[in-house]
């Protein structure tokens, strides 16, 4: 188990929370998933309490709840860490070996409601993250998109769970197969922090996604593959300020050299390592979520947790790349 120095904690058990605060007259370690649980619980309540409207965190009857929405949050994004696909066999997991750290743990049914209605929450505190956190700012940022899938190809003519959200028949270049579903776009930074993220139906171009995600954005250099190429596209971005730097066939016209084009196949593995990540540490590709909601839910928990454990690695100064997130939890 590799134990990374962390500033200072110590317990403080005011309003039922369990709460990591930071000293500077000693250190501690995280040597157990417990202590993993209260420092992302520390972090994840103070940027609530810093950044979530007052409309959400003194809504009605909020006093009267079990759990806050922090320790909601906190074991959510901690049961997508560890890779627990079922919600259910979390939750037993939790109330069986951390009810110590959560001795008002609401019901399971009332858990897993509240969570899905803090899906703007999460996103919010995700987009917070990089203001309380000294994440490294770059200009430079990858684009790249992967499946998600909602069931097996087989059974695909019998699934009506998410055809009214826009899931629909999309091909996977990479894994040169049909699925049908959804595609994730991303926008990740050379690091692999995970800037910006949507969800369309499986069969979206993804131009379509960069044109999103590139919105409102000024002054970026952005690399990508070759889906991400045409004149029309790299107008688009050259009238919005972005320098769109993608691979292209060997065959185009006006081609980058060599050298741009080994630097950029080069940088672009740091995407293929973040959506490996999120795929088989995480489980992203997996569904088992019974609504369009219920999925977001789970992918922003997802996204959130990888740009933690990214975020810890880089403030401790862990002796690895900040990207191998495993490590820090196992």
């Amino acid at each position: 188990k590799i134990c990374y120095p962390i500033v200072v904690h110590h317990y403080d058990y005011e309003r039922r929370h369990m709460m990591l605060k930071f000293q500077d007259d000693y250190t501690t370690l995280i040597a157990t998933f417990e202590d993993f649980i209260l420092l992302v619980y520390t972090i994840i309540d103070d940027l609530y309490q810093q950044f979530v409207p007052a409309s959400v965190s003194q809504r009605r009857n909020v006093d009267a709840a079990k759990m806050s929405d922090s320790e909601i949050i906190t074991l959510s994004i901690c049961g997508e860490l560890i890779g627990m696909d079922s919600e259910n066999a979390w939750y037993s997991f939790v109330k069986r070996n951390y009810r110590h750290l959560f001795p008002m743990l609401c019901c399971r049914t009332r858990f897993n409601r509240t969570r899905r209605a803090l899906l703007q929450v999460t996103e919010l505190l995700r987009q917070k993250l990089t203001q309380s956190f000294p994440i490294p700012a770059s200009r430079y940022f990858v684009i790249d998109s992967f499946p998600l899938p909602v069931c097996k190809f087989g059974r695909a003519r019998y699934c009506r769970s998410f055809r009214a959200d826009g899931a629909n028949y999309g091909r996977c270049p990479s894994k040169k197969e049909t699925y049908f579903g959804f595609k994730v776009h991303a926008l990740i930074t050379l690091e692999g922090y995970i800037t910006a993220f949507e969800v369309t139906p499986a069969s979206v171009d993804d131009r379509e996604g960069l044109r999103d995600l590139a919105e409102k954005r000024c002054g970026l250099v952005i690399l990508g593959d070759k889906g991400y190429t045409g004149e029309a596209l790299f107008d688009d971005m050259r009238r919005k300020g972005i320098c769109l730097m993608s691979l292209k066939p060997s065959n185009y016209k006006n081609n980058w050299p060599t050298e741009i084009r080994k630097l950029i196949f080069r940088f672009r593995r740091r995407v293929e390592t973040v959506f490996s990540q999120l795929s088989e540490q995480l489980n992203a590709e997996r569904v088992l979520a019974k609504s369009f909601r219920g999925l977001c839910t789970r992918l922003q928990n997802k996204i959130l947790g990888h740009n933690l454990c990214m975020a810890f690695n880089s403030i401790f100064q862990a002796p690895c790349d900040i990207g191998k997130i495993k490590q820090l939890i196992f």
